[in-house]
């Protein structure tokens, strides 16, 4: 503003000067002279207007908001635009995207995390006339009230959420701090882009527990996994064991006989269903009856698997002739009944 009035006070100045130096040419000079004096004075008027912005060149995307006696009078631009000097003023205005960097804030959240956050705006003023206008009248800097706010807001939203929610809820951020500021720049001729949050610092202990918390997550499910599965296998042995009859168990107990007289073990221990076998055994060497079940010499066993089997098969064949008995027995039932 001072810069501006110390141009017009020079042209002025320097105007009536030239007038006079003119009038005075004019009157004592010849002709010739009289040419040469007006050759300096056009190039010297071409020369201030140059070199105080006078003569105003418009890019497209620029604008001048002119006053005249601290009015406003007109926006110019884009293109040639004439500033009456003492008399006009103007303010230069970019129409384009500004870049809007909001300085590192610290802000606390409602579980007591300090945060850093680093965010960016992307505003522009709208190339209609009035809004040029009000973005300079309307507000004296439309980048600084906007950066200003945009940090109060900041604040405002990230405090009253938890860290996960902030978190997880970075694009609604963003997009509630658009719509704040757009409310409150309504009047400044300007459009809000965009607002984003570019980076969020966490303490380094924090991250450290967090990690810590998603690895016993994972090491909960792992356990529950391995619970279900070994719980589904229990049940398919239950289940299928519920359908073996006591020859198939008897099968089983001869099959494992045979295994462990393969062993290097010198004793094992059978359960108490077989104490009817070792009471009919109880002569044999190497069988002992104790109170946790029947002790056998590995010596022993390959003598006792044959016993065994020739004992299932007994048992095979009795439980055949019960099923040919009872099978009589219905038939001979029928033909009394058809009599």
């Amino acid at each position: 503003m001072q810069n501006s009035a110390m141009k017009q006070i020079v042209f002025g100045a320097l105007l009536i000067l030239a007038i006079l130096a003119v009038y005075a040419a004019i009157s004592l000079a010849s002709i010739w002279a009289q040419y040469v004096i007006w050759a300096l004075i056009i190039a010297a008027f071409l020369l201030l207007i140059w070199k105080f912005d006078f003569i105003l060149m418009l890019k497209d995307y620029e604008r001048s908001v002119i006053f005249r006696f601290g009015k406003i009078h007109r926006v110019g631009g884009p293109g040639w635009c004439i500033i009456l000097p003492g008399i006009e003023q103007s303010n230069y205005v970019d129409l384009r995207v500004h870049t809007i960097d909001i300085p590192r804030q610290d802000v606390v959240t409602r579980d007591k995390i300090e945060l850093n956050i680093d965010a960016v705006i992307y505003l522009a003023v709208k190339k209609d006339k009035q809004s040029v206008i009000n973005s300079v009248v309307a507000v004296k800097d439309y980048r600084t009230a906007a950066t200003d706010y945009a940090i109060a807001t900041l604040r405002d939203v990230m405090g009253g959420m938890d860290l996960s929610e902030v978190l997880v809820n970075i694009e609604g951020i963003n997009r509630q701090l658009k719509e704040m500021l757009e409310k409150i720049s309504e009047g400044w001729g300007v459009s809000v882009d965009a607002v984003q949050i570019k980076d969020i610092n966490i303490p380094k202990t924090v991250i450290e527990a967090m990690h810590a918390e998603k690895a016993a997550e994972q090491e909960k499910l792992a356990r529950m996994e391995r619970a279900k599965a070994q719980q589904a296998e229990i049940d398919a042995v239950k289940e299928s064991a519920a359908g073996l009859s006591e020859n198939a168990l008897s099968y089983y107990y001869i099959r494992a006989l045979e295994k462990m007289a393969e062993g290097q073990s010198t004793k094992f221990i059978f359960p108490m269903e077989l104490s009817g076998l070792a009471s009919a055994l109880s002569g044999k060497i190497g069988i002992s009856k104790g109170s946790g079940g029947i002790t056998i010499a590995p010596e022993t066993l390959s003598q006792l698997a044959p016993l065994l089997k020739s004992l299932q098969k007994g048992r095979s064949k009795a439980k055949v002739k019960r099923t040919k008995r009872a099978k009589a027995k219905k038939r001979k039932k029928a033909g009394n009944k058809n009599k």
